[in-house]
């Protein structure tokens, strides 16, 4: 692999597929449009194929209520495929970190080092609660740090001795850890106590798709926070596309999209959002404010926010023709973002499509080399 490259990952929609958009980690805010394809085996491998195929680095699978488990559904796909790599998203805090040690080292000794870990801590309280979880906010991330810390010393072969507010863990090893294949730790989180645990803490850290000034801001901040511990981190950038041979077809899709959102699911779902204490939620609500504006909605160039009015988390897509969506991705990247994690509706088309048309592009627009 190149010493630096841009990665290009998928997104396995494990709560089901269709053409529309819909929720994803809550049982709240499913459509029949959203999840005509069920999230079975047989279709999550189509799918998973279809994006190894089509040249992806990893696939990013979401956790929450409304998801099937990602362990075990990441570790039946790996049978079904040789390349691709499984990002696989965990709540941190839910179980114990020598546990999740063990798993992931299982997980990468048999499917041949394909793992990376994504540590979600989690922005709804509604949902937190459901786990068991009465943490506030800070102290959520307080304890994601303590996990992250041992889950990175048992994976690099040490021994665990930890003894802090939220964890405890004495003389834990892994048995004979395959050490071969190191397992990078993603992780987002936009509040202040969120960038202070990536500085110190992750490999890779994800935002959500702001129009590039934002963007630029939150790694400019990270950087100098990550620099003062002692660290360098990479930058991911999580979108949707609505990529087309023309910007007229791209505009007509989103167009088809938005006309299709029941009121009341726009509604239910802002109100859920509002009743959330993620600070990424927050900025990816006030760029559409919940109104179906078609004009309102799109927030930078090709940057279209009217996917976030029924979706939790990642809200924005990226609508245009084929070179004009590359042109985006090549401007993010040259503000510092190492990595794409991007999705269309459905899919498996969509994984053919963005991977045959603008990954290309987005290559020779960078001179970046395929991972």
């Amino acid at each position: 692999m190149p010493e630096n490259p841009l990665l290009l990952h998928w997104f396995l929609p494990t709560g089901g597929d269709g053409r529309d958009p819909g929720g994803v980690t809550a049982v709240q805010g499913r459509t029949g449009s959203a999840t005509r394809r069920p999230a079975d085996i047989p279709y999550l491998t189509q799918v998973a194929r279809a994006a190894e195929q089509a040249g992806f680095h990893s696939l990013l699978t979401p956790v929450g209520l409304g998801c099937a488990d990602p362990w075990i559904l990441t570790a039946a796909l790996a049978q079904h495929t040789t390349r691709i790599g499984f990002l696989v998203a965990f709540r941190a805090g839910f179980a114990s970190p020598t546990l999740l040690a063990q798993q992931a080292d299982a997980f990468r000794r048999f499917a041949g080092g394909r793992l990376a870990l994504n540590v979600v801590t989690g922005g709804d309280p509604t949902e937190q609660r459901a786990y068991g979880d009465w943490l506030e906010h800070d102290a959520r991330y307080s304890r994601t740090e303590e996990v992250m810390t041992v889950l990175r010393t048992l994976l690099d072969g040490k021994t665990a001795d930890h003894h802090g507010t939220h964890v405890r863990i004495a003389g834990a090893r892994l048995t004979d850890p395959d050490l071969r294949h190191p397992v990078p730790l993603y992780f987002g989180g936009a509040s202040p106590a969120a960038e202070e645990v990536a500085a110190r803490q992750a490999d890779v850290q994800l935002l959500w798709g702001e129009p590039p000034a934002a963007v630029a801001a939150r790694i400019t901040r990270l950087r100098e926070r990550a620099r003062a511990a002692g660290r360098t981190v990479r930058f991911g950038l999580r979108l949707h596309v609505i990529s087309r041979d023309t910007a007229a077809d791209a505009w007509s899709e989103a167009d088809r999209i938005l006309a299709g959102f029941d009121p009341e699911a726009i509604r239910a779902s802002q109100e859920r959002f509002a009743g959330m204490d993620s600070t990424g939620q927050a900025r990816m609500t006030a760029l559409h404010g919940g109104v179906v504006d078609a004009a309102r909605l799109t927030v930078a160039p090709n940057l279209w926010a009217g996917i976030g009015l029924v979706r939790e988390g990642a809200g924005t897509a990226l609508v245009g023709s084929h070179d004009e969506v590359a042109g985006r991705l090549a401007e993010y990247h040259a503000l510092g973002i190492d990595e794409f994690v991007l999705s269309g509706y459905p899919h498996l088309e969509e994984a053919y499509r963005v991977g045959e048309e603008v990954a290309p592009r987005l290559r020779a627009l960078t001179g970046a080399e395929a991972a």
